[in-house]
């Protein structure tokens, strides 16, 4: 059996038409049909029913259609290990990343991956929930977060340490804390996923619990209420440093404590026979967030620490 006969029973699947697997594989309906006759003839089995309007797998089909997915993700496995010799990526990245980071940091620098790897497809998946990369078929997951312990495999790619900031005219209207003390005293609005502010204080962890009229689930709409003026806000570098630049929001610097520091991490499902164009995403993240001197172009701040 050929590898297209195999793709066109995945996409069969896929569709639940055959007019939808061959415009998902960019060929004629008629050369679906002839693909999946000539693999069913090998196989001696029947393995989609068809009428009218649509397809739908048989009991065979359904048996089939794992081990069918699994001779597709070998055959790219191979052909990537490959081109991983030639210095070429090709197939498709699957990459999830958390909303802000993807959309200010990752999605600009696809257009030049794309263009220096014309083989490659990518498949961007922005959520600020963990999923499964492994069950999803992810090849890499890009997170900034305090990671627990887990069977992924994780890379380091650069410091993101959280910030504390405000837009300019809610600092003006209340002031600008400059103690944790302070700090309690004002709108500080919470995201969901982190109700208290993590920050180190004398050296030990301390948290101050976000308490503000509004509140969110996501960090684009807390990067958003901070700017509008709804109050301080705290999050990661990479999240505001085109805020921080632009002077909509500006950066608020305790005497007696700092915000906790995270690093920007990229995890793999396994260390062996990572893609080729696994290596090469990575490496064009990474030209992003190190400076081109070699110097991490977040500037972090040890002159204040407590």
């Amino acid at each position: 059996m050929q590898v297209a006969e195999v793709e066109a029973f995945v996409a069969i699947a896929a569709s639940d038409s055959l007019s939808g697997a061959a415009r998902r594989l960019s060929v004629l309906p008629m050369t679906i049909s002839r693909r999946l006759a000539s693999l069913e003839e090998q196989l001696g089995v029947r393995l989609v029913h068809r009428t009218t309007r649509s397809v739908s797998l048989t009991p065979e089909g359904e048996l089939y259609l794992p081990y069918a997915k699994a001779m597709l993700e070998a055959d790219e496995a191979a052909r990537a290990a490959i081109l991983t010799f030639a210095g070429a990526a090709s197939g498709v990245l699957k990459v999830t990343a958390p909303t802000v980071f993807g959309q200010t940091v990752i999605l600009p620098m696809i257009p030049a991956l794309l263009e220096e790897n014309p083989s490659l497809k990518v498949d961007l998946i922005l959520s600020d929930s963990i999923i499964d990369i492994v069950g999803l078929g992810i090849d890499v997951a890009i997170r900034i977060a305090t990671l627990r312990d887990s069977a992924l495999i994780a890379r380091h790619l650069a410091p993101n340490p959280r910030v504390i900031c405000a837009s300019p005219s809610y600092l003006r209207r209340r002031g600008v804390p400059n103690t944790l003390e302070k700090l309690r005293m004002h709108d500080c609005i919470g995201l969901h996923s982190m109700p208290y502010w993590p920050l180190i204080k004398g050296g030990e962890r301390f948290s101050v619990k976000a308490d503000a009229p509004f509140s969110a689930n996501s960090v684009e709409a807390v990067r958003a209420a901070g700017k509008l003026g709804l109050g301080v806000v705290m999050l990661s570098y990479w999240d505001v440093r085109s805020d921080l630049a632009d002077g909509s929001l500006q950066e608020i610097k305790l005497t007696d404590a700092l915000p906790e520091h995270l690093t920007i991490t990229a995890l793999l499902p396994t260390r062996q026979q990572v893609p080729y164009r696994v290596k090469a995403f990575l490496d064009k993240l990474g030209q992003i967030l190190i400076a081109p001197e070699g110097g991490c172009a977040v500037e972090l701040d040890p002159g204040h620490a407590p």
